[in-house]
C-alpha cells in the first residue's frame, strides 16, 4: 500500500481527518507562539481527555543546626490537580478553488486563520472568562480572591496590584495588558510622595522600550473584549494548559453557517456563494492552581444617570 503523502493529494479526495502532521504542528506553533496565555503559563503534557497531576504547593525548608544536633527534616506539600481538555472549533469558509490544492498546499493557506481563530478564542476564554467552558480563569481567579483594584492606572493602584498578590506570598512575573495602555502604564512611578500628593525623586516603573512594567514582562492582549486601563499581574506558574490531540479538519460544501452572515444579515449557505469551508477542532485543556497568586486593575463603574435627571 503506497504511504499517505499530502503533498500529492488533493482537498477534494480527502475531506476530513487529521491535519497533515507538519502543517498541524505548524499550527499549533502559531496557536502557542501567539498565544497570550499560552506564552505564560506552564504546559502541562496530556495523552487524554483529563489529566491528575501533582505540584508543589510549599517548598522544603532549610534549618540552623548546632553542633551534634541532628538536622530536621522538612516535608514539601504536594498538590493534586484535575485538568479537563475541552474541545475548541472553528469553521473557515474559502473558495471552491481550493478543492484542487493538495493538502499540504491547502492547509499553508488557511494556517494562519485557523491558528488565530484558536489562540484568540481561548485567551478570551482563560483570561476575560468570555464565553469560557473552563471551570477557571484570571478574571474568575481575581474576583474568587478578592483582588482587584477599581480605578485608573497610577503609582497607588499598581502598589495595592502588587500588595495583593506579594501578600499572598507570590511574587509578580508577568502581566497582562494591551497596547492601549502604554501611556497609562508611564503614570506609574515610584518615589517618596509628600503631604500634598506630590513624589520627590520619581522613577518610572514601566519601560517602553522593553514593555516590562517593574523588571517584569508586559504581554498584550489585543481583544475588543478587553477594555483600555485592565491590567493583570501574577505569577504564571500557577497556571496549566495541555493539548492531548492532533487536531482534526472536515470539509463541507453545502453547509449553511449560521454564525456567518453577509451584508445583510443572511447566514452564509455554501452551495449558492460556491464557497467551502473547513471545519478545525483542537483540545486543550486549562487549569488555575492558585487564585490568590493573581491581581486585577479594573477601571472604576460609572453610576449610570437616571433618566430626565
Amino acid at each position: 500500500m503506497p504511504t499517505f503523502n499530502p503533498d500529492n493529494v488533493l482537498l477534494q479526495n480527502a475531506k476530513t481527518g487529521q491535519i497533515p502532521k507538519e502543517q498541524g504542528t505548524l499550527v499549533l506553533k502559531d496557536i502557542i507562539s501567539n498565544s497570550v496565555m499560552m506564552q505564560l503559563a506552564q504546559y502541562e503534557e496530556m495523552t487524554k481527555q483529563e489529566k491528575e497531576f501533582q505540584y508543589l504547593a510549599e517548598g522544603v525548608g532549610a534549618y540552623w543546626v548546632g553542633e551534634g544536633e541532628v538536622i530536621r527534616t522538612s516535608k514539601p506539600q504536594w498538590l493534586t490537580a484535575k485538568m479537563v481538555a475541552k474541545k475548541l472549533g472553528v469553521i473557515v469558509p474559502v473558495s471552491r478553488e481550493f478543492l484542487k490544492y493538495t493538502l499540504s498546499s491547502f492547509f499553508a493557506e488557511v494556517r494562519p486563520l485557523i491558528a488565530e481563530a484558536f489562540y484568540k478564542k481561548f485567551d478570551e476564554a482563560t483570561i476575560l472568562n468570555v464565553d469560557n467552558p473552563f471551570t477557571q480563569s484570571l478574571q474568575q481567579a481575581v474576583a474568587s480572591s478578592e483582588h482587584i483594584v477599581e480605578g485608573d492606572i497610577s503609582g497607588d493602584t499598581f502598589f495595592k496590584l502588587t500588595d495583593f498578590v506579594n501578600d499572598a506570598g507570590f511574587d509578580i512575573n508577568a502581566f497582562v495588558s494591551k497596547k492601549q495602555n502604554r501611556s497609562l502604564l508611564r503614570n506609574i512611578v515610584d518615589g517618596y510622595k509628600q503631604k500634598d500628593g506630590t513624589i520627590t525623586d520619581p522613577q518610572r516603573l514601566y519601560d517602553r522600550t522593553n514593555n516590562t512594567l517593574d523588571g517584569s514582562p508586559v504581554v498584550d492582549f489585543e481583544s475588543n473584549e478587553m477594555k483600555k486601563g485592565e491590567l493583570f499581574a501574577g505569577n504564571f506558574n500557577y497556571v496549566r494548559y495541555g493539548i492531548p490531540y492532533n487536531l482534526n479538519y472536515a470539509i463541507s460544501e453545502e453547509a449553511q453557517l449560521s454564525s456567518i452572515v453577509d451584508e445583510k444579515g443572511n447566514p452564509i449557505n455554501l452551495f449558492e456563494r460556491e464557497l467551502i469551508a473547513i471545519r478545525a477542532t483542537m483540545d486543550v485543556g486549562f487549569m488555575v492552581l492558585k487564585d490568590d497568586a493573581f491581581a486585577k486593575i479594573q477601571p472604576a463603574e460609572v453610576p449610570e444617570t437616571p433618566e430626565g435627571a
